[in-house]
């Protein structure tokens, strides 16, 4: 009777252990901060004096995409950088994942603002949503050489 509970609570623990390595990834990626909601994050970085970084991806089918996020928005000189000086937008045109139609309205309409012609591009406002830099297309140079081009935009 002893080793049976003691069995149970070995599994209990692993059940636990388990539980705790699936919820925590998520958790990271939401305290990294990524938004979607374009009036709320250009509020956010006004208020907090940041610049506002929208990425116009297509997340479940780029290629290009996909390949910038794992080289430079995933990597943690980038997200150090980024919560320091940045509030994130994603704008994101996907394919197969579920999108409300506000959102879906909402950037289509920024997508014709800044005239996106492919993805993904980079768009980077200031806090009162004047645009400081346009990059088209994939950035090669890794995370070091985007944060040096972020560094070169006017502050204030």
């Amino acid at each position: 009777m002893v080793e049976g509970g003691g069995v149970k609570n070995h599994r209990l623990i692993l059940l636990a252990a388990i539980a705790c390595i699936l919820f925590a990834a998520p958790l990271a990626q939401a305290e990294f901060g990524w938004l979607n909601d374009y009036k709320k994050a250009q509020q956010e970085a006004k208020a907090n004096n940041k610049f506002l970084l929208l990425d116009f991806t297509g997340s479940d089918w780029c290629f290009w995409c996909k390949k910038f996020e794992a080289e430079i928005l995933s990597q943690s000189q980038f997200k150090d950088y980024a919560r320091e000086k940045l509030v994130l937008l994603e704008v994101d045109f996907p394919r197969a994942k579920a999108q409300s139609p506000e959102l879906r309205k909402q950037n289509e309409e920024l997508a014709q603002q800044y005239q996106i012609m492919g993805f993904p591009t980079i768009v980077v406002l200031n806090g009162d949503g004047q645009k400081l830099w346009q990059y088209d297309g994939y950035f090669p140079d890794g995370a070091a050489a985007f944060i040096a081009e972020l560094e070169k935009l006017p502050k204030g």
